[in-house]
């Protein structure tokens, strides 16, 4: 019976709360089980503490008993990225430098949208220190590896939310995305990851990454990630950079469809090199989305790689971030974010001002794209998961990681909704994610084409090994 609760998702679990075959407790218990039993071989969790996750859903269960449940999620099981405050548990951001006393009773506006609804928080996942790269491994908690082959990386920086939703460990996850930290696990760990639109999820304090830097939900179907979008961009004061809130009910009409869409599909954005097996999957993924009716058309979107103004934008706050610490905190964080914050703190304003006007050209650029393609699709990544521990694959040619991760740092520029979604697996059983982008607000459009596509070629059946062992 565990197995068959830990691979429900929300909204089944939700209809079982709702005619009583099911209780928030059975379900919270199955999934703290499957975390005890699983996660030795990835280490997706820092935090567990089964006492107060019983204690929210027991609370739960009570609600659903009196027939008064509380929001969208009562009693749904919800797997934390160690970056969010949770007012019971500390938030350590992956770092020894992190008092764990002065985070405690603060909410993040996630949290708290989360709390309103009557979720059940399952534990703290790992990210690496402070998000700040494209795989997870910190001084604090050591490496999180991929569920499909531990010998592999989960991807970063929300690795532990990506491999904790794979293995059944919650059926929804919070991420962040400032460069891909959402949609890199989401493609190595098979799930489904959204980044919103910027401001359409509320975030405090503000991220280190600045307006790079967008919350967001992880889950293993389309339909669960628009049902936490439901919950996620409800308004909070605290975020003076949120969007007003549209209620969009982004569950409504999820299933429209995509017949005339006009779609841009890009294999390489005009500058990416991509492997070939990925680049076939992605093909055939591209030729599904033509049989459900889109009107696809192979377009690159026209800017050349904004890698280096990204790179200027992204590093500086890595450098703002740590540009008040002791040299015997420094001493306890990430060497290599360490490196990267000092080569950035030694630009000048005008470089970081000369980034900005190249991101303002981009999402210009992407504004006029989008008045004649309604989305445009590109591989999430152009490579499977790589060795795990590292921060690029071996004998790569550059030392930091947005260098094989070219399809998703742009669209933190540009503020764009871009979602990842399983497509396909490469020879040796790892996923293949495709990613779907669309212009600024238009969430909802792109959760439709994913749930289109997901739906035409559910990979939903196929958990990986460690699942069941």
């Amino acid at each position: 019976m565990s197995q068959d609760l830990v691979r429900m998702t929300a909204r089944q679990l939700l209809e079982h709360y709702q005619d009583k075959s099911l209780s928030p407790v059975e379900a919270t218990k199955a999934m703290l089980d499957q975390i005890d039993s699983r996660d030795e071989h990835c280490n997706a969790w820092c935090l567990v503490d089964r006492d107060t996750t019983l204690e929210y859903a027991h609370a739960s269960e009570q609600r659903w008993q009196r027939g008064e449940p509380r929001g969208q999620l009562d009693g749904v099981p919800v797997a934390i990225k160690d970056v969010f405050l949770t007012p019971m548990w500390p938030t350590r951001k992956g770092s020894k430098t992190v008092d764990p006393d002065t985070t405690l009773h603060q909410e993040a506006p996630a949290v708290s949208a989360l709390t309103r609804n009557g979720y059940v928080p399952l534990g703290k996942t790992t990210t690496p220190e402070l998000g700040w790269k494209g795989v997870t491994d910190s001084p604090l908690h050591g490496a999180t590896n991929n569920p499909w082959n531990p010998d592999k990386t989960a991807g970063g920086s929300s690795g532990g939310s990506g491999a904790a939703v794979a293995l059944g460990q919650g059926p929804l996850a919070l991420g962040t995305d400032a460069g891909g930290s959402i949609r890199i696990p989401a493609a190595f760990c098979g799930v489904v990851g959204l980044k919103p639109t910027f401001g359409e999820v509320p975030h405090w304090p503000v991220s280190p990454f600045g307006t790079l830097a967008h919350p967001g939900p992880m889950s293993w179907t389309v339909e669960d990630c628009a049902l936490m979008m439901n919950v996620l961009t409800e308004p909070d004061t605290r975020d003076c950079q949120a969007l007003p809130r549209r209620d969009i009910d982004y569950l409504d009409n999820l299933d429209a469809g995509i017949r005339g869409l006009k779609i841009a599909y890009s294999p390489t954005l005009g500058y990416a090199d991509v492997d070939d097996e990925v680049e076939r999957v992605v093909e055939e993924a591209v030729n599904k989305l033509e049989e459900l009716g889109a009107d696809v058309t192979r377009k690159d979107p026209g800017f050349t790689d904004p890698l280096a103004a990204f790179s200027h934008l992204f590093y500086g706050g890595a450098a703002n971030a740590v540009r008040d610490m002791s040299q015997r905190k420094r001493d306890l964080m990430d060497p290599n974010l360490i490196q990267v914050a000092d080569k950035a703190s030694r630009r000048s304003m005008l470089d970081y001002l000369g980034a900005n006007n190249e991101r303002m050209q981009v999402a210009e650029r992407m504004a006029r794209f989008h008045t004649r393609f309604d989305l445009l699709v590109t591989p999430a990544l152009p490579i499977t998961a790589f060795e795990t521990g590292r921060e690029v694959p071996r004998d790569w040619p550059s030392t930091r990681w947005p260098t094989w991760t070219p399809f998703t740092y742009p669209f933190n520029m540009t503020g764009q909704p871009a979602l990842s979604i399983p497509c396909g697996f490469s020879s040796d059983g790892l996923p293949i994610g495709l990613q779907i982008v669309g212009a600024r607000f238009e969430d909802k459009k792109v959760l439709q084409a994913g749930q289109a596509y997901q739906q035409a070629a559910p990979l939903t059946d196929q958990r990986p090994p460690l699942f069941r062992q």
